[in-house]
């Protein structure tokens, strides 16, 4: 019998007994469905987490702030009046403890950093556009890590953070309200904000938009440049208190091909800021810990998957060996013509296979039937605040992927009842009642 016969014959056989054949697949079906919903909902995630660290990441920064240190046997610390200020709640890297002018002092003169900027936090009241006759403001909260990187733009051009004038970049549902017919109808135009400084007068400056942006993930509010954050944040502060900052952003000079910043630049400096009693991560570093969670959860979803698989599994040696045992006459009959134990094998197991292929083939298709219709109705409600999420991302390199491995699976499950079919005896099996 030839290969193709041998397949040919196998995909027959694998329908004999349809209601049998229906319900193994039917189970292989319901793991290749979940498999591949959270295979798809893995990269979803994590194609919309790594293009969010592109807008606010450049791969040369770290966010710096005071170390984290943990002394529970000495009780409180000392009041050192030179010493670091303490905030109201705990910074993203540290544990409430604000940088101060040393610390921004000794971050630039670490080896390594070719810039460092303090991260300054800044009230805004409110927003109207230049011209208007101050009946219509809205509330504008600013981001205060604009500088870190870039903005996910709708229309217009980043901050230029080395501008004299003041810029702002504006999230693109303030486009409409403050009167302008599109994204690039604002781009050019002036705004007016208004705010209140540290004796609590109340001050009015100018920003020019320079820019639309989507909504991020993880740079909410809009983005202004350093020279606008300067002027506002000075007028803030406390007469007379020394300044103080949550975090500051160092900018890490590369030593690798056209100064590329290479991991071994960013672990110098981390070690140099250490022992400077300050902690540095990238933005990479604290959304690994998002990252981390995400695949936790896919991790426990595809358990599940796996769980079901395992239990088609067994269906398919159920079936197989049923089959084997119902066809015991043919099987001598096949091998008293002179096929061979390989042969009797092969077509088994390609029996498996077929059965592992429907199922997986039909599980993958209504998952991506299923999965396109939810994304697209979530994009539209539960995931409208985020543009750009395509929470279920099916990627064809993937959905192979599951379907090999479903039929890797179904291979094995059919390996047992495939060498008991090839080690029986002709004459033995032909005697069979």
């Amino acid at each position: 019998m030839r290969a193709a016969d041998v397949v040919r014959s196998a995909t027959r056989n694998a329908f004999r007994s349809k209601l049998r054949t229906t319900l193994t697949v039917l189970s292989l079906f319901v793991g290749a469905f979940t498999l591949t919903l959270t295979t798809a909902l893995g990269a979803g995630v994590n194609d919309y987490v790594e293009r969010q660290v592109a807008t606010v990441s450049t791969g040369d920064i770290l966010l710096v702030s005071p170390a984290a240190t943990v002394d529970s046997g000495d009780g409180p610390a000392e009041y050192d009046p030179d010493g670091r200020q303490q905030g109201g709640a705990a910074g993203p890297l540290g544990a409430g403890t604000l940088l101060n002018q040393d610390d921004i002092d000794a971050v630039a003169a670490i080896d390594g950093v070719s810039r460092v900027e303090a991260v300054s936090q800044l009230t805004i009241d409110w927003i109207a556009a230049s011209g208007d006759d101050g009946d219509t403001r809205f509330e504008l909260t600013v981001n205060p890590t604009s500088s870190i990187g870039r903005s996910d733009l709708v229309a217009g051009a980043q901050l230029h953070q080395d501008a004299s004038r003041f810029e702002v970049v504006l999230p693109e549902d303030y486009v409409g309200a403050l009167g302008f017919d599109d994204a690039e109808d604002a781009i050019g135009r002036t705004v007016t904000l208004g705010y209140a400084d540290a004796e609590r007068v109340n001050r009015q400056v100018e920003a020019t938009i320079v820019g639309i942006a989507r909504a991020s993930l993880f740079a909410s509010g809009a983005g202004a440049n350093a020279a606008l954050v300067d002027e506002v944040s000075t007028a803030q502060a406390v007469p007379g208190q020394a300044r103080a900052w949550s975090l500051a952003v160092a900018t890490i000079e590369g030593s690798g091909a056209d100064g590329a910043v290479t991991a071994d630049d960013i672990a110098a400096v981390k070690d140099a800021l250490t022992g400077a009693d300050l902690a540095g991560q990238t933005v990479e570093d604290q959304l690994g810990v998002v990252q981390t969670v995400i695949n936790g959860i896919i991790g426990v979803l595809s358990a599940f998957a796996a769980i079901a698989l395992l239990a088609a599994s067994f269906g398919i040696v159920n079936t197989l060996l049923m089959s084997v045992q119902e066809r015991t006459r043919e099987i001598g009959l096949m091998k008293a013509m002179g096929m061979s134990d390989g042969r009797v094998f092969g077509l088994f197991s390609l029996e498996a296979v077929v059965i592992g292929l429907l199922g997986a083939a039909l599980g993958a298709l209504a998952a991506i039937g299923a999965g396109t219709a939810i994304a697209a109705g979530a994009s539209q409600t539960l995931l409208a605040d985020l543009p750009g999420l395509q929470i279920l991302l099916f990627e064809p390199a993937t959905v192979v992927t599951v379907i090999l491995v479903i039929m890797a699976i179904a291979f094995l499950s059919g390996v047992l009842p495939a060498r008991r079919a090839a080690r029986q005896d002709p004459i033995e099996s032909l005697r069979y009642e």
